[in-house]
């Protein structure tokens, strides 16, 4: 709590400072006072009362002093409004009533009005210990997390304190910690998950080596096959690995600076050529649907291959049922965005609705046994989606069940 002593100590020095200011104008008085007393025969009580009332009025602040104690918390509360920039910012008083809400404050909580209580309208636990802390003096000032349920979650750090001194006045702060907080739950995700996918393969190997110098040392047709399992488990790792050290070199590099133009065609021209054995050996015919003329877009050659080449790969191994998979550029459909459409379509068993949306997530996988049986490390399409961003471009998806997919790149016009 405050300390009242320290409070009464500080109310006595102010009053010794204000007399001391007045000093001269209390003395003008008295000797007025002592010669009305002396030459107009009045009782003693006259001056001492006379006196008394000076002392009361020399105690009194001045209307100046008063105007620029209002100016100095106005000036105050502007600078908290100038300061808090983007920030949501809530001024209240001592009854914990909001006195002013910036737009900010509008914008994120909605239905804010000076008058309303906050204690209404901010009914979580922590809220509430902040709001009372403040009020009644128990702590000059104070942070916590707040986390806002409707309409989208958002997480605040919330903090609190006085507008200067003597004004009544309190100031709440709400920094959106919402990006900080799904970044770090990302990371936490994605080193779990890598961590899984790479453990897995080590304990399959870890177990063969084990009975390769056990039980099976002269079981020559069993070391061949353990060997041979072996051998995918860690083309598996290298395979994941090499995808991890893609994402980090490509977080790592700015944008693509504009200038470097790409031949399309001839780029996915080179992506089907070197995927023409994978195709075959899963039966599939890869059928071309290309635009006349020369196809440039600005961007980095190899990362545009690595793109495509992601992409025709999935359609290969996931709609091999189909039989076929069409590569096909043209120019984008929507007038008010030109640039190049490429899309790859399978006629395989198509993407269910619901896993559209997360499909370009890292390690996320709509069938994990047929992704893993197909040598899928989960990051191909995370992959596509951190290329196409640094080229600003995008990647839309398409599919119904039973009737295949068709992932289109939007690539920008020169």
């Amino acid at each position: 709590m405050v300390d009242k002593g320290a409070d009464q100590k500080g109310a006595t020095r102010a009053a010794i400072a204000q007399l001391r200011r007045s000093r001269w104008l209390l003395a003008a008085a008295l000797v007025a006072v002592l010669g009305v007393y002396c030459f107009g025969g009045l009782s003693i009580f006259v001056p001492l009362l006379a006196v008394a009332l000076l002392v009361a009025a020399a105690m009194l602040p001045t209307a100046a002093e008063r105007q620029s104690a209002g100016g100095t918390a106005a000036i105050e509360v502007g600078g908290l409004q100038r300061l808090s920039g983007e920030y949501p910012l809530i001024i209240f008083d001592r009854t914990a009533t909001i006195v002013h809400a910036n737009a900010a404050a509008f914008a994120a909580f909605g239905g804010l009005a000076p008058g309303m209580s906050l204690s209404l309208k901010f009914r979580a636990p922590e809220m509430q210990a902040l709001l009372d802390g403040i009020v009644s003096g128990t702590m000059a000032s104070d942070v916590v997390d707040y986390t806002e349920k409707l309409p989208v979650e958002r997480t605040y750090r919330v903090s609190a304190s006085s507008v200067g001194h003597g004004t009544d006045l309190y100031v709440l702060v709400f920094k959106d910690q919402s990006e900080a907080r799904r970044i770090d739950r990302m990371r936490a995700d994605f080193i779990a998950n890598a961590s899984h996918e790479l453990r897995t393969p080590l304990a399959s190997i870890a177990g063969f080596i084990e009975t390769l110098r056990g039980p099976a040392r002269n079981d020559a047709a069993a070391r061949d096959q353990f060997l041979q399992i072996m051998q995918n488990q860690t083309g598996r790792m290298a395979r994941l690995i090499d995808d991890l050290l893609s994402l980090s070199r490509l977080e790592m590099k700015p944008y693509l600076r504009p200038g470097t133009e790409v031949d399309l065609r001839q780029t996915i021209d080179s992506v089907i050529d070197s995927l023409a054995p994978l195709a075959n050996e899963n039966g599939i015919a890869i059928e071309r649907d290309f635009i006349d003329g020369p196809i440039s877009v600005p961007g980095d050659r190899d990362e545009l291959f690595q793109v495509f080449e992601n992409l025709l790969e999935n359609a290969c191994k996931y709609g091999q049922s189909g039989g076929r998979v069409t590569v096909s550029i043209a120019h984008a459909e929507d007038g008010h965005d030109p640039g190049i459409d490429v899309t790859i379509r399978d006629y395989g068993p198509g993407i269910a609705e619901e896993h559209i949306p997360r499909i370009t997530e890292r390690f996320y996988r709509v069938d994990v046994e047929n992704s893993r049986t197909q040598k899928g490390t989960g990051l191909g399409l995370s992959i596509v989606k951190h290329i196409l961003t640094r080229h600003n471009a995008r990647l839309s998806i398409k599919s119904e069940v039973g009737k295949g997919a068709a992932f289109t790149v939007h690539l920008p016009a020169q």
